[in-house]
């Protein structure tokens, strides 16, 4: 393992029983949530459905009948929260397998999700619960390092291309969700990097056939529907609907990605051959390569927790409300075993990560110290 990617941390050996002890305390954290699952976070991710469906709802009607821009606007605003908790608290967490288990839920188990995003929900599942949790910022293993051409870490291969990563990071912002299909799909594998996609559904073989037919079928569906199927209804007026529906998904995109690219960027990182020896080592790595941000409870809802970045890679099937609930009882875990939990405000993470993406373009960067 390449101890100097853990950042002067403790080394594994040196204290067995302070590993026992990690190990232990964060397993009956899981255990004690896990039994209290049930009818309250049911209860919870139903309401946030019943109120994002009154969202769209109430939004697209403001879009298509207001007569004045005050409540065009208000529609647009009512429209991005309902895209933005499809996104993040409803739609990330549904394909984890947060909600199988819970009572009443079998509309959004993983395996039967639609996700009102623009994303292909195997490509996804693969990309992203099997490779990136699976291999969180390992070099060559995890495909989120080197993102849509972007290079979030000084141990990923510089090429010219990553010369431009203050405007390609800019446009990544306006097309975050189809920049996260074409990732996962592979498509940016394909064209960007001359060779086959990386993640694919596990059904799939690893081509560019089988990377368009992924892509091109939930890009078309989803896009269809929003910039053909409700601008026709409007008739004359489709330009207010189609302009409507453009705002609210630039929003979406621009406030997730705020949010996401907080995540990993600027936490530590490891080497192509890095492993994990035990869970100790796994939950340490999973713990130190993330990094929250501190988000009152209403905005972390619409962030879908993933302000909890650091509870969500410990425990990733738990629904995003555990996250939030335990997050002071994980942080008080690290502390006390001298594990890096890293966290501050959303906007002081915000400027850091701005600052390692711009350093990260020159080809002899370091990560900055967080």
């Amino acid at each position: 393992m390449d101890t100097a990617s853990l950042r002067e941390a403790p080394a594994w050996g040196s204290d067995e029983q302070r590993w026992q002890s990690f190990v232990s305390q964060l397993e009956q954290l899981r255990r004690e949530v896990e039994a209290a699952l049930g009818t309250a976070d049911a209860e919870h991710i139903s309401l946030v459905r019943a109120w994002s469906n009154r969202f769209e709802v109430v939004g697209r009607g403001l879009i298509h009948f207001s007569v004045e821009p005050i409540c065009f606007m208000l529609g647009v605003g009512l429209l991005w929260l309902h895209k933005s908790l499809e996104l993040m608290e409803i739609g990330h967490m549904a394909l984890h397998g947060a909600y199988d288990n819970l009572p009443g839920m079998e509309s959004i188990h993983a395996r039967n999700f639609k996700w009102k995003a623009p994303i292909h929900e195997a490509s996804w599942r693969a990309a992203h619960n099997h490779r990136h949790h699976g291999f969180t910022n390992i070099e060559g293993r995890d495909p989120d390092l080197d993102f849509a051409g972007l290079r979030l870490s000084p141990r990923v291969r510089y090429r010219r291309l990553h010369g431009l990563q203050p405007l390609t990071n800019l446009l990544t912002w306006l097309g975050f969700a189809m920049t996260i299909n074409l990732h996962v799909t592979g498509m940016i594998d394909i064209y960007l990097q001359k060779g086959a996609p990386l993640v694919l559904s596990n059904r799939e073989p690893a081509t560019l056939r089988a990377a368009r037919r992924a892509f091109w079928s939930k890009t078309l569906r989803y896009y269809g529907r929003e910039y053909l199927l409700f601008p026709l209804l409007a008739g004359p007026f489709f330009w207010k609907p189609l302009l409507g529906n453009v705002l609210s998904e630039v929003g979406r995109d621009v406030f997730s990605a705020a949010v996401i690219y907080c995540g990993h960027v600027g936490a530590v990182d490891y080497t192509s051959g890095t492993r994990a020896v035990g869970q100790a080592q796994w939950y340490r790595m999973q713990a130190e390569g993330a990094r929250n941000v501190e988000l009152p409870v209403w905005l972390s809802v619409l962030c879908g927790g993933l302000d909890k970045q650091i509870e969500h890679h410990l425990f990733p099937r738990l629904p995003p409300n555990r996250l939030r609930e335990i997050a002071p009882r994980v942080k008080k875990i690290c502390d006390e075993h001298e594990v890096r939990y890293l966290t501050g405000t959303w906007g002081n993470t915000l400027r850091h990560v701005l600052r390692e993406l711009r350093r990260l373009s020159r080809p002899n960067a370091e990560s900055l110290a967080a």
